[in-house]
């Protein structure tokens, strides 16, 4: 595969996040987060990708988490979780983009990264269904948030906010009923927590 920032790459998809903060969570506001530490699990399903001349359409991509204080003051730990679906050349596509290597909003997140526990491919479910938003990966997490249901049984909205992962769309500002995460040495057990969900629209150009 070509090398650089010259491959011409698109994403346009679902995102959601689910945290340890209070809803709704203070990091996207560049506060600190609300028990001075923030466990985050973000799931991502592609609608409609490519880079160069590789189809990405149709894959799941996950990413874990944690960071011991304010979210741009310390380095994150994280690790990257790939669709097993994908081939060999979509997982080298979808590994570059995600690790920041070829630029766009990915390369914003990976550049917070300190402590990169990897990549690996395995099963994601991504579901989305109303307004709940869900992803399971076997023995590894199991996630799943609702809207939070605002004036006129209508969604609670937030735009513009400066810590965000997918730039350009407003989030649904959301609440998890669990987030359950085993992985990497990390263990996490939420609920009633914040979760947000939006379109996602990636490109390097």
């Amino acid at each position: 595969m070509t090398t650089g920032l010259s491959i011409n790459w698109k994403l346009e998809g679902m995102y959601f996040e689910a945290c340890n903060c209070d809803a709704a969570c203070p990091c996207v506001f560049l506060s600190p987060p609300t028990t001075g530490e923030c466990t985050v699990f973000i799931g991502w399903h592609i609608d409609r990708g490519v880079m160069g001349d590789i189809d990405l359409g149709g894959l799941n991509v996950a990413r874990a988490v944690h960071t011991p204080g304010h979210m741009l003051e310390v380095e994150w730990t994280a690790a990257l979780y790939l669709d097993d679906r994908a081939s060999e050349i979509q997982t080298e596509a979808l590994t570059r983009i995600f690790t920041g290597q070829v630029g766009g909003s990915p390369s914003k997140l990976a550049a917070h990264i300190g402590n990169d526990l990897g990549v690996r491919s395995v099963p994601i479910d991504f579901k989305s269904e109303g307004k709940k938003r869900s992803v399971s990966i076997p023995n590894i997490v199991d996630v799943e948030i609702a809207a939070i249901v605002g004036q006129g049984d209508g969604d609670v909205t937030i735009s513009g906010h400066p810590l965000c992962v997918a730039p350009g769309y407003p989030v649904v500002a959301s609440r998890s009923s669990h987030l359950n995460y085993t992985d990497h040495g990390l263990s996490w057990e939420i609920n009633e927590k914040t979760g947000f969900f939006s379109p996602f629209n990636y490109a390097n150009s």
